[in-house]
């Protein structure tokens, strides 16, 4: 019965906290916001089966961990120089239909990623047909298409 009193604890409490964190939509979640969730949760599992059963060691450590995210993310509302070095930025990876490999290179995207990213989006088939395809900082693949003559 323990250790379900310390789950229903534990939800209850990162239920409150996220929800005064404030919400955003899954479609805008971070490669960083999924670790940071990861990090938690392994944060947590300590307190539910490891040996140290503290509960409170396990709020101290969640309540730093989004401590630190909410503060960071109050950074880089104030800061563009900071938001740029935890965030990076939009990268334009195709001009005019032209792949910019050195970029594709760096970022590890190849141009079946940006023609899937096409389909998907845009229904285009070919490089040809996009003006622009950015890499946006979430990770996705925005596609802008060129403008029918």
């Amino acid at each position: 019965m323990d250790s379900v009193i310390q789950a229903l604890a534990v939800y209850g409490f990162l239920l409150v906290l996220f929800r005064l964190a404030g919400k955003r939509s899954l479609a805008q979640i971070t490669t960083f916001d999924f670790v940071l969730l990861l990090i938690i949760s392994e944060s947590i599992q300590n307190a539910l089966v490891g040996q140290d059963y503290s509960l409170t060691h396990a709020a101290l450590l969640v309540m730093t961990l989004v401590g630190v995210d909410i503060g960071l993310s109050l950074l880089k509302q104030r800061s563009p120089r900071i938001e740029r070095l935890l965030d990076d930025v939009p990268l334009i990876i195709l001009e005019n239909g032209k792949p910019l490999k050195d970029r594709m290179n760096k970022a590890r995207v190849d141009e079946e990623d940006i023609l899937s990213a096409a389909r998907e989006l845009q229904g285009l088939e070919r490089l040809d047909q996009i003006k622009y395809a950015v890499l946006e900082r979430s990770g996705g693949i925005t596609i802008i298409p060129k403008q029918q003559k």
